[in-house]
């Protein structure tokens, strides 16, 4: 497998496990997907329409800001980018840090965490985002798949 990065943004550390467990398995480096302001609990707070969360999910256009410079990702050549589920897709702050990178020949490989939904419609939002890059279909991690399940599983990306 060529270099990878794990990218992700967590709002509440269950996408962090899972990230962790992935850089691990995939013998990549890790970069947290850090908002500028950070959410709340009341910020989270789905059943509130006026909470900070349903509002950016609202606007397609809103891009919350980072804390800090997107990464080069020159020296990569895939990307795993983790999020949990929002709406039935990824969260507004992704897709700050997806048109913030330079992803223009790079793999982009979509993993989230969920209570009930899944991914797909993330993967297809997240191909229209970064046209310059690959993405495939990814994978949801809500069952914590063991070392040896996500090894298999990057294997067969064929990266």
């Amino acid at each position: 497998m060529n270099k990878s990065l794990v990218a992700y943004f967590s709002a509440t550390g269950t996408t962090e496990r899972a990230a962790k467990s992935l850089a691990k398995a995939a013998g990549a480096d890790l970069y947290r997907i850090t908002p500028a302001v950070p959410y709340s609990s009341r910020d989270l707070n789905w059943n509130n329409s006026s909470s900070r969360s349903s509002v950016e999910m609202g606007d397609d256009s809103s891009r919350p800001a980072l804390a800090q410079a997107a990464p080069d990702l020159s020296s990569y050549d895939a990307v795993f980018v983790g999020f949990p589920i929002w709406w039935y897709m990824e969260p507004r702050i992704v897709d700050t840090f997806l048109e913030a990178c330079d992803l223009g020949g790079k793999t982009v490989v979509p993993f989230a965490t969920s209570g009930s939904s899944g991914i797909s419609r993330a993967a297809s939002r997240m191909r229209g985002l970064v046209p310059q890059a690959r993405v495939l279909d990814g994978r949801m991690m809500n069952d914590r798949p063991s070392t040896s399940e996500l090894e298999a599983w990057i294997q067969g990306l064929g990266l």
